[in-house]
């Protein structure tokens, strides 16, 4: 699986999470959306919701098994968790060693 695929499936997670809740209209969703920092446009519950769904979706329709939030992602210097390209990237490299 190539990022670019990484990629759609966690903008269309986010996407799909944000249908339920109220965002800024005309707020855009890329690479840069902010996750987990100041001026993130979701909670830590949100987070969470997002994190279970990206892993189902690798799960059900990839057969793949991730997990997000192990020790591994903790404790990294930079939080996968920042940003959407953030995300992106630790999900690759967590796929890339399967």
């Amino acid at each position: 699986m190539d990022i670019v695929k990484v990629k759609e499936i966690v903008l269309n997670a986010l996407n799909n999470i944000l249908t339920v809740v109220p965002v800024e209209q005309g707020f855009e969703i890329d690479e840069s959306t902010l996750l987990l920092a100041e001026g993130s446009i979701i909670d830590s519950l949100t987070l969470v919701s997002l994190i279970v769904d990206i892993e189902t979706t690798y799960s059900t329709d990839y057969n793949i098994e991730i997990s997000l939030s192990d020790d591994r992602a903790m404790t990294r210097e930079i939080s996968p968790f920042l940003s959407v390209s953030k995300l992106v990237d630790y999900i690759y490299e967590l796929i890339s060693e399967k």
